[in-house]
């Protein structure tokens, strides 16, 4: 990747934490463009250029999230196709830079809750239903490189991608429901442990 791709790629992933971290903080409807842009640094033009609405910001930070699981399957083909997965997903969901560098401006507990009620917000919903699909299309590309198959025909790597996504989103939702009192990464590494001894590499 090239310097602007970085660039680009820092800028992204600045806004989505910024519109993140606002959100759960003050509440979606509370939350303007204009604040999402100056807590990332950035001009409200800019947050327009990389994003139509805050809604898209917000579901971006998951989207990148799983297109990168596709992405390191295409850069570890010397593993097992469910250790590869597992290490894939484990490593997207450490923290990453912008979480460190901008923590939450709240303790665990109210972070947790004002995640459970962003995540719940009907207006998120079509968002996170797209960044969903596009990233279950990108993880199936990738089985489907690793396996031989054909992703346009074969049923295997989309129902590996289905069941990856669901894994996610499963230990996610299961995380937030608990209040957080299980690590997100354990949650997912069951998930994927119980999902792999059932669904064995053709």
């Amino acid at each position: 990747m090239g310097l602007r791709e970085r660039k680009k790629a820092q800028t992204h992933a600045a806004l989505s934490w910024a519109a993140i971290r606002l959100t759960v903080e003050r509440g979606f409807d509370q939350v303007k463009v204009e604040d999402i842009a100056e807590a990332a640094g950035v001009s409200p033009r800019t947050f327009n250029n990389y994003f139509s609405s805050k809604a898209e910001a917000i579901a971006f930070r998951h989207l990148d999230r799983c297109l990168r699981v596709a992405e390191e399957l295409r850069g570890r083909p010397g593993e097992p196709l469910w250790d590869a997965i597992t290490g894939s997903v484990l490593r997207q969901f450490a923290p990453d830079a912008e979480a460190i560098a901008h923590p939450p401006p709240v303790d665990a507990a109210q972070w947790t809750e004002g995640v459970r009620v962003m995540v719940a917000e009907p207006a998120l919903r079509g968002e996170m239903l797209r960044a969903g699909a596009t990233a279950e299309a990108e993880i199936a590309a990738a089985v489907a490189e690793r396996t031989g198959g054909d992703p346009e025909r074969d049923l295997y790597p989309h129902l590996v991608a289905s069941a990856v996504m669901g894994a996610v989103n499963t230990a996610i939702s299961h995380h937030l429901r608990i209040d957080a009192a299980v690590p997100v990464r354990r949650l997912l590494t069951d998930a994927l442990d119980r999902i792999a001894a059932g669904l064995a590499t053709p």
